[in-house]
């Protein structure tokens, strides 16, 4: 699954938008209740350093950890999951400036665990569930950049 989206924002600051967990947390759904809980908990994630994201998906409470396997500063950061709920799953966030705007781009590749009803599910429920998600992220993500990031704190107590 990938999904684009053109920021008015440098390239810099929507990389490291996109890369602070303080601002994942904010930009996500309100009722999935995300939250780091361990490892780097707040701030800019580095390459190498793992981050476990506790969240309610499905009504049902989750523990994902996921490593930055890959970074280039500014343009691609990779985070590869190392326990969760997936059987699998791999986040490619790239940034390219093109004319004046920085585009990001997401590239979810997850497999869901349970053979073939696994399967099942993600063709009929969790690729529609998961491109929504980040497309809603991104979405938020996009106004804070475009507002250059000054109303960060304000945008992490709504």
């Amino acid at each position: 699954m990938q999904t684009q989206i053109d920021i008015a924002a440098p390239i810099e600051l929507c990389f490291d938008l996109a890369r602070d967990i303080d601002i994942h947390s904010a930009t996500v759904w309100k009722h999935t209740r995300e939250k780091a809980v361990a490892g780097v908990t707040s701030g800019l994630i580095l390459a190498g350093e793992t981050v476990t994201f506790e969240a309610t998906h499905f009504l049902v409470r989750q523990r994902l950890t996921s490593e930055i396997v890959q970074m280039e500063r500014p343009y691609v950061f990779v985070d590869r999951m190392l326990r969760g709920a997936f059987k699998s799953m791999q986040h490619t966030h790239e940034f390219q400036a093109v004319g004046g705007v920085t585009r990001m781009t997401d590239t979810l590749q997850f497999a869901a665990p349970f053979g073939l009803l696994g399967l099942a599910a993600e063709r009929l429920v969790l690729a529609k569930y998961m491109r929504r998600f980040v497309e809603d992220r991104n979405r938020a993500l996009k106004r804070i950049a475009e507002r250059g990031g000054a109303a960060r704190e304000a945008d992490l107590k709504r």
